[in-house]
């Protein structure tokens, strides 16, 4: 048996057992796949695979802990390989980060500065996409460390660490009459149109929750993915904007006297929200990565980090982390 069996039928088991798919995605021949798969069975003494035809067709009872285990091998393949560039280039290398592009627009900037003056030879990729693509890309080891609000912690394959605490905005016009409300309630902002994000997005559900339990059905006139986006259409009059307070905390259009647009915060309404952190459990973390995260929060910590790392699936708390 060897290395190219074991990712041959762990692709194809990704690829829901379609050979072509995963003759593409390794650039190889299909005939050469089956031949592979078909070879380690032999040698194993056991079917992987049920088969209909030349067709895969389902995995079978022991194809399952056969699976099991080539995941194992080939993570622990990839650990060692990050160990070697670790002690071979203590502080170069690539972090690759998956996140949203709230938290790429409005939160990362300043840590991934920072890292780059601290790891000069630290080059930084960006993957951005929505909460559960961030969370495949940390899975399937396209990027090192995943930032999202949703979804992360549904992943029991995953490590995620709270990383910081926030709260929704509402966003208008100066001249809006709900300027002048010292505390907003859902009813008055059922009343008006409302530019907001789409429902996958940071916090959007948290938003279609607290209408619905009071039973109310918000007017939602334009959903994005981007708070810039919302803010553009709310200073263009087709509504008022609920965004992420990231996206307007540090806005120097909307914190001078005289400002075309101005926010008032809605925490009270949709409660808070939490970004996470997401690491593939089991994976070795190089030290870049690690300081890294330190750098987005102060929550997190190197020691911190490796004991999460180091518990079973399902094991400690947050409480048991001290967060």
């Amino acid at each position: 048996m060897n290395l190219h069996q074991f990712r041959f039928v762990y692709e194809a088991a990704r690829r829901n057992l379609n050979l072509t798919e995963t003759a593409k995605a390794l650039h190889t021949s299909q005939p050469g796949i089956s031949k592979a798969i078909m070879e380690l069975e032999e040698e194993l003494g056991v079917d992987i695979f049920v088969r209909h035809g030349k067709r895969l067709k389902r995995v079978t009872e022991p194809g399952q802990q056969v699976l099991q285990s080539i995941d194992i091998i080939l993570r622990e393949l990839g650990n060692l390989r990050r160990i070697g560039d670790e002690y071979a280039m203590q502080d170069a290398g690539t972090l690759s980060i998956a996140t949203t592009h709230t938290q790429a627009r409005y939160v990362l900037p300043e840590p991934v500065a920072a890292l780059r003056k601290k790891y000069p030879k630290v080059s930084v990729s960006l993957h951005q996409g929505t909460p559960e693509q961030v969370a495949q890309m940390v899975l399937d080891e396209t990027a090192d460390i995943g930032l999202a609000t949703e979804s992360l912690s549904d992943f029991p394959e995953l490590v995620t660490l709270p990383c910081y605490e926030w709260q929704h905005v509402v966003v208008m016009p100066a001249t809006h009459p709900l300027t002048q409300v010292p505390r907003l309630t859902l009813e008055q902002l059922a009343a008006e149109p409302l530019i907001s994000y789409h429902p996958s997005f940071t916090g959007r559900k948290r938003i279609d929750q607290a209408f619905a339990q009071r039973g109310l059905t918000p007017n939602v006139v334009l959903e994005a993915i981007d708070a810039d986006v919302i803010k553009t259409y709310t200073r263009l009059g087709l509504g008022i904007g609920l965004v992420a307070e990231m996206a307007v905390k540090d806005d120097p259009t909307m914190s001078t006297p005289g400002s075309e647009l101005v926010w008032r915060p809605v925490g009270h309404l949709f409660g808070p929200n939490m970004a996470r952190l997401a690491f593939k459990r089991g994976a070795y973390l190089r030290q870049f990565v690690l300081a890294f995260a330190e750098l987005i929060s102060d929550r997190l910590t190197k020691a911190l980090i490796m004991q999460a790392m180091q518990s079973p699936a399902h094991g400690q708390s947050e409480v048991d982390y001290g967060l």
